[in-house]
């Protein structure tokens, strides 16, 4: 995780992040958020959550750095995937000195896959923002948008040796179905279970394919509405805390909007740890999932 030293509003992620509130210009945006981010890394290691913080650099000026599961994902085969970032401003917050230090931690990293070059075509595919995977059966959910090519999807498949599960997901803004800009934002996956809004698959054959993997696999489709989307409710990260035990990770916006029976059907899979986040929720247009890069790497 990435403790922000220039958080605000990121004006070049706006134009396709419609979470983002624009018109707000909190000065005191930075401070807000490393007050959120700190005591969201309070909670995950009372828990007995291994979170490995590092600090981001005032000179490479990122706003989004508390981000980081876009730019890059951590694999179980010792892989790791660097991505290609819509954001030009984004694009300096891959920092090779980042991976050291996960070495430094102990971590054995074998491969590393570079999808950066893609920029270069304006093609992008950020990380596990545009890819929820399920680890165990070998799928990559991803919604098609800006930040999500096709072809370069095919291509993480092969090379991770996924199976790919296509869709586009949308979102009323101004009375207009737009893309929503990251699928990790309308679907969470669990090991037992996922959480997702399919009310925002329009395509009836896209949403019945979609159920239908999820189905085979044995999960548990759990299903929140448009508005809990708005409230972060689908950016969520199942967890290992202290003495194996599992965690769903949300904001407590996300956790507020759920009803007592999306409470409990989550927790008959795993325990719920939520945080506050509003600030960064706000103006980043992200939440809990997308501050954490979860580490599958093997140990050295």
């Amino acid at each position: 995780m990435i403790r922000p030293v220039k958080f605000r509003m990121n004006e070049q992620t706006a134009v396709n992040n419609y979470y983002q509130d624009s018109s707000d210009t909190d000065k005191d945006a930075n401070v807000k958020a490393q007050k959120e981010f700190d005591d969201f890394i309070e909670k995950l290691k009372f828990v007995g959550v291994n979170v490995i913080v590092i600090d981001d650099t005032l000179e490479n000026d990122t706003p989004d750095s508390i981000f980081p599961n876009n730019w890059v994902s951590f694999h179980e085969n010792g892989d790791v995937g660097l991505y290609p970032m819509f954001a030009a401003n984004r694009r300096r917050e891959r920092r090779p000195e980042i991976l050291d230090i996960i070495e430094n931690e102990g971590f054995e990293i074998k491969n590393i896959i570079d999808y950066t070059v893609a920029e270069e075509d304006d093609v992008f595919l950020e990380g596990t923002g545009s890819l929820v995977l399920d680890r165990v059966n070998k799928k990559a959910y991803c919604a098609l948008s800006p930040r999500a090519d096709e072809e370069l999807l095919i291509e993480f498949c092969e090379d991770f040796e996924y199976t790919p599960v296509i869709f586009t997901a949308y979102q009323t803004v101004d009375d207009e179905r737009l893309a929503i800009y990251h699928t990790n934002v309308m679907m969470g996956m669990g090991e037992t279970f996922a959480v997702i809004c399919l009310d925002c698959v329009d395509d009836k054959k896209e949403r019945k394919n979609l159920v239908n993997h999820l189905k085979n696999d044995g999960k548990e489709i759990i299903t929140i509405t448009e508005d809990q989307v708005n409230n972060f409710a689908g950016n969520m990260l199942q967890v290992i805390g202290a003495d194996e035990k599992r965690y769903l990770v949300m904001s407590s916006a996300a956790y507020n909007s759920l009803s007592k029976d999306q409470v409990s059907k989550i927790e008959k899979h795993c325990s719920i740890l939520h945080s506050n986040l509003d600030t960064i929720e706000r103006l980043g247009g992200g939440s809990a999932r997308c501050m954490m890069a979860e580490i599958f790497l093997p140990k050295q």
